[in-house]
Protein backbone atom coordinates (compact mmCIF):
# COMPACT_ATOMS: atom_id res chain seq x y z
CA UNK A 1 0.00 0.00 0.00
CA UNK A 2 0.94 3.28 -0.95
CA UNK A 3 2.08 5.92 1.72
CA UNK A 4 0.70 9.67 1.31
CA UNK A 5 3.66 11.88 1.16
CA UNK A 6 3.76 13.49 4.60
CA UNK A 7 3.15 17.64 4.12
CA UNK A 8 4.68 20.05 6.10
CA UNK A 9 2.34 21.90 8.65
CA UNK A 10 1.57 25.66 7.58
CA UNK A 11 1.60 26.85 11.51
CA UNK A 12 5.17 25.80 12.56
CA UNK A 13 5.66 26.62 16.65
CA UNK A 14 8.40 29.19 14.93
CA UNK A 15 5.46 30.66 12.90
CA UNK A 16 3.22 30.63 15.95
CA UNK A 17 6.13 32.32 18.25
CA UNK A 18 6.42 35.36 15.08
CA UNK A 19 2.39 35.53 15.60
CA UNK A 20 2.26 36.15 19.13
CA UNK A 21 5.23 38.60 18.82
CA UNK A 22 4.03 41.32 16.26
CA UNK A 23 -0.02 40.49 17.52
CA UNK A 24 0.64 41.25 20.80
CA UNK A 25 2.90 44.71 19.77
CA UNK A 26 0.22 45.66 17.17
CA UNK A 27 -2.40 45.07 20.24
CA UNK A 28 -0.37 47.59 22.79
CA UNK A 29 0.26 49.85 20.22
CA UNK A 30 -3.25 50.68 19.21
CA UNK A 31 -3.99 50.82 23.05
CA UNK A 32 -0.80 53.61 23.88
CA UNK A 33 -2.08 55.77 20.55
CA UNK A 34 -5.96 55.91 21.64
CA UNK A 35 -4.50 57.39 24.97
CA UNK A 36 -3.06 59.91 23.79
CA UNK A 37 -5.13 60.35 20.59
CA UNK A 38 -7.16 64.19 21.79
CA UNK A 39 -8.46 64.45 17.82
CA UNK A 40 -11.23 61.59 17.98
CA UNK A 41 -12.98 60.78 14.60
CA UNK A 42 -16.54 62.24 15.02
CA UNK A 43 -18.69 59.33 13.62
CA UNK A 44 -22.57 60.55 14.43
CA UNK A 45 -22.59 62.70 11.00
CA UNK A 46 -23.60 65.75 13.48
CA UNK A 47 -21.98 69.45 13.07
CA UNK A 48 -20.55 70.31 16.40
CA UNK A 49 -20.17 73.91 15.19
CA UNK A 50 -22.34 75.12 17.24
CA UNK A 51 -22.50 72.65 20.16
CA UNK A 52 -22.41 74.23 23.54
CA UNK A 53 -21.33 71.45 26.53
CA UNK A 54 -23.62 71.37 29.52
CA UNK A 55 -20.63 73.16 31.82
CA UNK A 56 -20.40 76.36 29.21
CA UNK A 57 -24.32 76.71 29.18
CA UNK A 58 -24.93 76.83 32.63
CA UNK A 59 -21.90 78.90 33.21
CA UNK A 60 -23.60 81.43 30.71
CA UNK A 61 -26.87 80.95 32.35
CA UNK A 62 -26.17 81.62 35.95
CA UNK A 63 -23.62 83.92 35.58
CA UNK A 64 -23.11 85.74 32.32
CA UNK A 65 -26.69 86.31 31.39
CA UNK A 66 -27.72 88.75 33.66
CA UNK A 67 -25.82 91.33 31.88
CA UNK A 68 -28.71 90.58 29.38
CA UNK A 69 -32.22 90.83 28.12
CA UNK A 70 -33.59 87.16 27.45
CA UNK A 71 -36.69 86.72 25.18
CA UNK A 72 -38.13 83.24 25.42
CA UNK A 73 -39.31 81.91 22.13
CA UNK A 74 -41.52 79.10 23.64
CA UNK A 75 -42.87 77.67 19.70
CA UNK A 76 -39.44 77.12 18.69
CA UNK A 77 -37.68 76.01 22.11
CA UNK A 78 -34.99 79.24 22.08
CA UNK A 79 -33.84 81.98 24.22
CA UNK A 80 -32.75 84.92 22.39
CA UNK A 81 -30.23 87.10 24.60
CA UNK A 82 -29.52 91.07 23.68
CA UNK A 83 -26.82 92.93 26.11
CA UNK A 84 -28.86 95.03 27.93
CA UNK A 85 -26.01 97.94 27.46
CA UNK A 86 -26.90 98.05 23.73
CA UNK A 87 -27.56 101.03 21.66
CA UNK A 88 -31.33 101.11 22.15
CA UNK A 89 -33.63 103.59 19.61
CA UNK A 90 -36.86 103.98 17.94
CA UNK A 91 -35.54 105.68 15.01
CA UNK A 92 -31.69 105.75 14.91
CA UNK A 93 -30.48 102.57 12.25
CA UNK A 94 -28.58 100.05 14.50
CA UNK A 95 -26.80 96.34 14.34
CA UNK A 96 -27.30 94.28 17.59
CA UNK A 97 -24.97 91.37 18.01
CA UNK A 98 -27.29 88.85 20.14
CA UNK A 99 -26.77 85.67 21.47
CA UNK A 100 -29.09 82.10 20.36
CA UNK A 101 -29.79 79.57 22.83
CA UNK A 102 -31.29 76.24 21.19
CA UNK A 103 -31.96 74.05 24.12
CA UNK A 104 -33.67 71.33 21.71
CA UNK A 105 -30.40 70.80 20.39
CA UNK A 106 -27.71 72.16 22.75
CA UNK A 107 -26.68 74.87 20.23
CA UNK A 108 -25.91 78.21 20.36
CA UNK A 109 -25.91 80.71 17.53
CA UNK A 110 -24.68 84.66 17.12
CA UNK A 111 -27.17 86.52 14.86
CA UNK A 112 -26.84 89.96 13.24
CA UNK A 113 -29.72 91.69 13.99
CA UNK A 114 -31.25 94.82 12.17
CA UNK A 115 -32.67 97.69 13.92
CA UNK A 116 -35.10 100.00 12.24
CA UNK A 117 -33.63 98.83 9.18
CA UNK A 118 -33.85 95.36 6.83
CA UNK A 119 -31.34 93.24 5.31
CA UNK A 120 -29.52 93.46 2.93
CA UNK A 121 -26.59 95.09 5.38
CA UNK A 122 -23.89 96.88 3.50
CA UNK A 123 -20.93 97.90 6.39
CA UNK A 124 -17.64 99.70 6.00
CA UNK A 125 -15.07 98.55 8.23
CA UNK A 126 -12.24 101.78 8.06
CA UNK A 127 -8.94 101.64 9.95
CA UNK A 128 -4.73 101.02 9.63
CA UNK A 129 -5.27 103.25 6.07
CA UNK A 130 -7.52 101.12 4.81
CA UNK A 131 -11.01 100.61 4.02
CA UNK A 132 -12.93 97.24 3.33
CA UNK A 133 -16.90 97.54 1.94
CA UNK A 134 -18.99 93.76 2.99
CA UNK A 135 -22.74 93.31 1.77
CA UNK A 136 -24.24 91.25 4.27
CA UNK A 137 -27.45 88.52 3.44
CA UNK A 138 -29.35 87.19 5.99
CA UNK A 139 -29.03 83.83 6.11
CA UNK A 140 -28.77 80.44 8.55
CA UNK A 141 -26.73 80.09 11.11
CA UNK A 142 -23.28 79.28 8.85
CA UNK A 143 -24.12 82.26 7.50
CA UNK A 144 -24.63 84.84 10.23
CA UNK A 145 -21.26 82.92 11.89
CA UNK A 146 -19.46 83.55 8.92
CA UNK A 147 -20.57 87.30 8.74
CA UNK A 148 -19.37 87.53 12.19
CA UNK A 149 -15.80 85.86 11.73
CA UNK A 150 -15.18 88.68 8.97
CA UNK A 151 -15.72 91.72 10.66
CA UNK A 152 -14.57 90.05 14.25
CA UNK A 153 -10.60 90.77 13.11
CA UNK A 154 -11.33 94.22 12.26
CA UNK A 155 -13.91 94.94 15.87
CA UNK A 156 -10.66 93.38 17.83
CA UNK A 157 -8.08 95.51 15.87
CA UNK A 158 -10.37 98.88 16.46
CA UNK A 159 -11.32 99.20 13.12
CA UNK A 160 -14.49 102.30 12.64
CA UNK A 161 -17.41 100.97 11.15
CA UNK A 162 -20.33 102.39 8.85
CA UNK A 163 -23.57 101.17 7.84
CA UNK A 164 -25.09 102.47 4.66
CA UNK A 165 -28.73 103.67 4.94
CA UNK A 166 -30.74 105.74 2.58
CA UNK A 167 -27.87 107.01 0.85
CA UNK A 168 -25.40 107.38 3.52
CA UNK A 169 -22.84 106.07 5.42
CA UNK A 170 -24.15 106.44 9.98
CA UNK A 171 -21.71 105.07 12.27
CA UNK A 172 -22.13 101.73 14.10
CA UNK A 173 -20.44 101.10 17.07
CA UNK A 174 -18.86 104.11 17.63
CA UNK A 175 -18.66 104.74 21.13
CA UNK A 176 -16.84 103.05 24.00
CA UNK A 177 -19.79 101.48 25.35
CA UNK A 178 -21.34 99.81 21.84
CA UNK A 179 -17.55 98.64 21.58
CA UNK A 180 -17.21 97.46 24.40
CA UNK A 181 -21.03 95.84 24.13
CA UNK A 182 -20.17 94.24 20.49
CA UNK A 183 -16.74 92.41 22.11
CA UNK A 184 -18.08 91.27 25.22
CA UNK A 185 -21.18 89.71 23.12
CA UNK A 186 -18.44 87.81 20.96
CA UNK A 187 -16.35 86.64 24.06
CA UNK A 188 -19.52 85.46 25.55
CA UNK A 189 -20.52 83.16 22.90
CA UNK A 190 -16.97 81.28 21.60
CA UNK A 191 -16.68 80.99 25.61
CA UNK A 192 -20.50 79.42 25.07
CA UNK A 193 -18.90 77.57 22.32
CA UNK A 194 -15.16 76.55 23.97
CA UNK A 195 -14.07 78.54 21.46
CA UNK A 196 -12.12 81.24 24.00
CA UNK A 197 -8.62 80.96 22.05
CA UNK A 198 -9.94 82.28 18.65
Amino acid sequence: MAQKPKTDPILTPELIKIIKIFGIASILLVLVLSFFNDKRANNSGEDGTFRMADSDRLYFLNVRSSYYDRENRADARMAIFRHGRRLISDSIPSLDLLIILNSRKDEAYLYLEPINFDWPIKIRASGQNQSEEFILENGNKFDHLAHIDVLKPRIEEGFSFYLFYNGDWIPIWDTPKEKEVLKTVQEDYFRLLNRTNE
